[in-house]
């Protein structure tokens, strides 16, 4: 049986109840499956948001805050159930409450903004007309009203050419563009409680900091109340006036966000802030390899992407990646930062053949792949793998786990028993059980679909590693975990990693070269001691002061742990 965490009561009193509290939770409680390996997904959680002020809910994975925030809503899955507690929304009890009833509440009274926008948005409707649909549910305004006000919050979100962007679709949109809309979908009706799952978690840190200043500017402005889900102390320190920290369904800790961050009394607080990793300015030691012939040289590389149509006047021409070169040494590890659009996810399906350059070379231990035709480049594929960003989309949902390993050596005329023996392997590697080889996907956690991931990209035993945000999405003890994991498989099997990512501070801990790009660009290229410590460029400069909550986590690790 498991022992329920030790609940480190609130440093102040609980808040008066009544015209000061926007929402207010007592003693909810939801029931897994029976399947589960816990009997509730929160039990006895209680807690609330005072109007006009920014709650942040803080936890790990499976902590249950997500559970949370759609209960709120209305939209808790059918295989879970409420049994106990009450959730009141403006004095209005949600617990019971009927679809109709409901329905009218969402957008109006509260919206909430989705982690995943990709799968949030609906992919055959323009981002106008989705923001549009909001509206009209609610019957607010006519056609051409809710057009003029769809392109001010498509431009109050900070998108580019709102009026052409009313047009495209989501799968035309960066990662960071995509959660703008959802933003500005949320945002419609003016609601007066904002709910915000994960909304920065996989942006990059510009375009972060963006959403942070404008979440808090349009709750300052609006008197709006904000319940903000995060397992990044970084953005807490950024966003918070109080902290609600969760743990396998339980609060373990809750207070104003200054006591929470510089005092933080729950062991399980402590290791949250901890594990969030920090900005480090000194350079790794050279690999075994540095001397010897580069695995992948880059020359030159261009890649323009054209959409829409130049008789309607939509026509659009973004040119993705523009010249850019760079040398990998082998056993070493060269990071790709920028923002969302900067060209870094381009860069990494060309690196790959997902998708062919315009121009330039890609030199693959001496030979050019940019060239070459898929059958006389398929040889290369066993080589040269990728860990994608998003590992639930990238994994074959009908498939277990082990035949998404062994599918592919297969076909590369591996022998059926010699391949579930290496999967067995790689699942040992990545530290996953055997039982995981007859799962699913949807039975893991992110961080373990990620973990699976990259024993599939590894089945190969490749040479060239492209990890694609393999770690933008996961919490930050999961994030240090695989970091650490990715360093150790790089000790071992000397392989050479690409590693594309927003995040600054994890670029520090694990890269030997870092290359920023800015719009197809790379604008500055360097040992982590010149791009973290000493930026030439004025573009790296404004990503280094982007980082949320820096100046608190320089000391925060330290003060957590004494």
């Amino acid at each position: 049986m498991m022992t329920r965490p030790v609940i480190v009561p609130p440093a102040t009193p609980a808040p008066e109840t009544g015209a000061e509290i926007a929402l207010s939770v007592r003693g909810l409680t939801i029931a897994l499956p029976k399947s589960m390996e816990r009997r509730f997904a929160v039990e006895d959680v209680s807690f609330d948001l005072r109007r006009g002020q920014i709650l942040c809910v803080v936890g790990e994975s499976g902590s249950g805050k997500s559970v949370t925030a759609n209960t709120l809503l209305g939209l808790l899955p059918r295989a879970m159930k409420t049994t106990a507690g009450s959730i009141t929304l403006e004095g209005r009890e949600v617990i019971g409450m009927g679809a109709e009833d409901l329905r009218d509440l969402r957008g109006r009274v509260v919206s909430m903004i989705f982690q995943d926008p990709l799968s949030a948005l609906n992919p055959l409707m323009t981002v106008g007309a989705q923001v549009d649909e909001a509206m009209a549910a609610h019957g607010i305004g006519t056609p051409d009203t809710r057009r003029t006000s769809t392109i001010a919050l498509l431009q109050e979100v900070g998108l580019p050419d709102p009026a052409l962007m009313y047009h495209q679709y989501p799968f035309r949109l960066s990662g960071g563009q995509r959660q703008r809309v959802m933003i500005a979908m949320a945002l419609a009706l003016e609601p007066t409680i904002l709910i915000a799952d994960e909304p920065t978690t996989a942006l990059d840190v510009t375009t972060q900091a963006q959403i942070l200043t404008l979440i808090r500017d349009i709750q300052r402005r609006k008197g709006m109340s904000v319940m903000f889900i995060t397992h990044d102390f970084g953005v807490v320190a950024e966003i918070a006036d109080s902290v609600v920290v969760m743990e396998k369904g339980h609060v373990v800790e809750e207070g104003p966000a200054d006591r929470v961050l510089r005092a933080p009394r729950h062991e399980y607080t402590q290791r949250l802030i901890a594990a969030v990793p920090h900005l480090r300015g000194d350079d790794r030691p050279k690999p075994a390899g540095a001397e010897e012939p580069p695995v992948l040289e880059v020359r030159n590389l261009v890649k323009t992407y054209a959409s829409g149509s130049a008789l309607l006047r939509t026509r659009r021409v973004v040119p993705a990646v523009q010249d850019v070169s760079f040398r990998l040494a082998r056993g070493s590890t060269l990071g790709i930062v920028g923002e969302s659009g900067s060209g870094k996810s381009s860069l990494g399906r060309l690196l790959v053949r997902l998708m062919e350059a315009d121009s330039g070379q890609i030199l693959f231990e001496g030979e050019d792949i940019a060239p070459l035709p898929e059958p006389k480049f398929r040889s290369f594929r066993q080589k040269i793998q990728m860990i994608f960003q998003d590992p639930f989309a990238s994994l074959n949902p009908r498939m277990t786990v082990g035949t998404i390993l062994t599918v592919g050596p297969m076909a590369y005329g591996v022998k059926a028993s010699d391949a579930r023996a290496q999967a067995h392997e790689m699942l040992q590697l990545v530290g996953l059980d055997r039982g995981a080889f007859g799962r699913y996907p949807h039975e893991f956690s992110g961080g373990q679909r990620q973990r699976i991931g990259i024993a599939r990209a590894l089945m190969f035993r490749p040479r060239l590693l492209v990890a694609d945000e393999a770690v933008s999405a996961l919490d930050v003890s999961i994030q240090a975990q695989i970091l650490e994991l990715l360093e150790r498989i790089q000790r071992e099997t000397g392989v050479s990693m690409v590693f594309i990512t927003h995040d600054l501070r994890v670029a520090s801990q694990i890269c030997d070269e870092i290359a920023v790009m800015h719009k197809g660009r790379i604008v500055e290229h360097g040992p982590p001691s010149q791009i973290f410590m000493s930026p030439r460029s004025d573009y790296t400069r404004e990503l280094v002061a982007a980082i949320p909550g820096e100046d608190f986590q320089r000391g925060a690790a330290a003060v957590a742990l004494t």
